[in-house]
C-alpha cells in the first residue's frame, strides 16, 4: 500500500518562498516518476511539475523558472517542490503524485498514487 503525505503548504506573500515536501511510504513502490499537481476550486487538477526515474524535469509553462522540484531516494523517497516568486494564481490545493512509469511526464494519467494534498495560499 503506497501513501503519500504533504507538507509545507500554507500562505505566502507575492515575491516569497515556500517549500512543499512529501514523504512516500510502502514497500512495494519503487521511486519511478514523481510530480506536483494542484487543483483551484472550480478547476480541473493539473500539473505543475513532474521528475521522472533518471531526474529529467518537466513543468507547466507558467511556472517555468519560478518553481524547482527534486526527489531523494536514498533512505526514503522525498519529493519537493520550491516555490519562488509565487503568484496569486497559485494558489490552490497541491497534490503529491507518485507513478511507476520510468518516464512519466505532465499527464495525470501517467500517477497512480496520489496524496491528500496541502493548501498554498499566495495572496
Amino acid at each position: 500500500h503506497v501513501q503519500l503525505v504533504e507538507s509545507g503548504g500554507g500562505s505566502v506573500q507575492v515575491g516569497g518562498s515556500l517549500r512543499l515536501s512529501c514523504v512516500v511510504s510502502g514497500s512495494t513502490y519503487g521511486g519511478y516518476s514523481l510530480g506536483w499537481f494542484r487543483q483551484a476550486p472550480g478547476k480541473e487538477r493539473e500539473a505543475v511539475a513532474v521528475i521522472d526515474y533518471w531526474r529529467r524535469e518537466f513543468y507547466k509553462e507558467s511556472v517555468k523558472g519560478r518553481f524547482t522540484i527534486s526527489k531523494e531516494d536514498d533512505r526514503e523517497i522525498m519529493v519537493y517542490l520550491q516555490m519562488d516568486n509565487p503568484k496569486p494564481e497559485d494558489t490552490a490545493m497541491y497534490l503529491c503524485a507518485a507513478g511507476e512509469k520510468y518516464d512519466a511526464s505532465l499527464r495525470t494519467s501517467d500517477f497512480s498514487y496520489w496524496g491528500q494534498g496541502t493548501q498554498v495560499t499566495v495572496s
